[in-house]
């Protein structure tokens, strides 16, 4: 999926202001997205410690605001709208404890300055980074995501989650994987299936299956081949997480983040964007194509044309004999007596 930032439609006063709006234009790779951690007017001490855990496997792509703002994102988005622009950011994580909804969690996402989509989830039970005396990974190392359900890409609650998680954790486009650098994994599963949610139609929050959020890190032990053999440890944080209140995507502005710009010929030939067939880019850079050409019928080829071969008005001329009259036809060469 692309998601582009911000886009703008006013023209430039200044070279100084069309850089920047350059920069906020769609890409075809996108740069890795910044996340905004907002706090309401009351968060407890599990909140506050789920929210900066999440913020510390999203650094350095992560801005927190220590004081406490009164936002409400269903009722009125105008103040996350106002931060996304401010900041050039389009994820928000906006934590609100109330007596009705305790421990909330609201993930939401932005497109042109404007609302894309919310979702809610409640935080159940949540294991710091502390509890568990393992090594941790390096801040800023792109993770590995995992979804062990098959409602991740049924249900249309769980792959609004699913697709929001994939943005919020998602770093830099890498070409190529090193090993070393594949740290840690986070792993998202569901609880059991109640019996009660039939299908992908069912929308009840109180019937969905609860979200076990988990992170792993990983040891590359020796195997004795080139393929090392890989363990996972725990890592924390550990959340269980129930789904709330939602908000999809207008059609209109779906349609419109969705959208993917149109490749220079230049970048298309490098192997970006759209592949195209039956064309290839080699290791030393060079375009390569294949053209495939139907069956020919090799009699009615066109071949050198000879007088000897050519028919006269109303008669019908042998090859063999024609072939005969073309070589008696032929100039002798001269030869020059002593």
């Amino acid at each position: 999926m692309t998601f582009p930032l911000y886009q703008c439609s006013r023209t430039p006063k200044s070279a100084r202001s069309k850089r920047a709006m350059d920069a906020r234009q769609p890409k075809e790779i996108e740069d890795p997205r910044t996340a905004i951690f907002v706090k309401g007017t009351h968060t407890g001490e599990v909140l506050n410690g789920a929210m900066k855990e999440l913020m510390a496997l999203k650094r350095p792509n992560a801005i927190s605001f220590s004081k406490k703002n009164t936002v409400r994102p269903f009722e009125d988005a105008s103040s996350l709208e106002f931060w996304a622009q401010k900041n050039d950011a389009s994820l928000f994580v906006v934590g609100q404890s109330t007596k009705k909804r305790p421990d909330g969690l609201v993930f939401a996402r932005t497109f042109d300055g404007r609302v894309l989509d919310m979702c809610e989830v409640g935080v159940e039970e949540f294991v710091g980074m502390d509890k568990f005396k393992t090594p941790k990974s390096t801040p800023g190392h792109k993770p590995m995501m995992h979804f062990a359900s098959e409602l991740f890409d049924t249900h249309p609650r769980f792959i609004q989650l699913k697709s929001l998680l994939m943005d919020f954790f998602n770093a830099e486009v890498i070409d190529s994987i090193c090993l070393p650098g594949l740290e840690h994994v986070i792993s998202v599963s569901l609880a059991p299936t109640p019996t009660s949610l039939n299908g992908a139609q069912e929308d009840d929050p109180k019937n969905l299956p609860k979200v076990h959020f988990r992170t792993y890190t990983v040891r590359l032990l020796s195997s004795g081949t080139r393929i090392p053999r890989v363990e996972l440890t725990p890592m924390g944080p550990s959340l269980d997480l129930t789904l709330r209140r939602h908000q999809t995507a207008d059609p209109e502005l779906w349609k419109a983040a969705m959208r993917r710009p149109k490749m220079k010929k230049t970048e298309v030939e490098k192997g970006l964007g759209k592949k195209r067939k039956n064309m290839e880019v080699d290791e030393m850079g060079d375009l390569r194509g294949r053209v495939h050409v139907m069956k020919q019928d090799l009699g009615k080829l066109q071949t050198r044309k000879m007088k000897g071969l050519k028919a006269r008005a109303g008669e019908e001329v042998d090859e063999e004999i024609g072939m005969e009259e073309g070589a008696s036809r032929r100039k002798k060469p001269r030869v020059e007596s002593l």
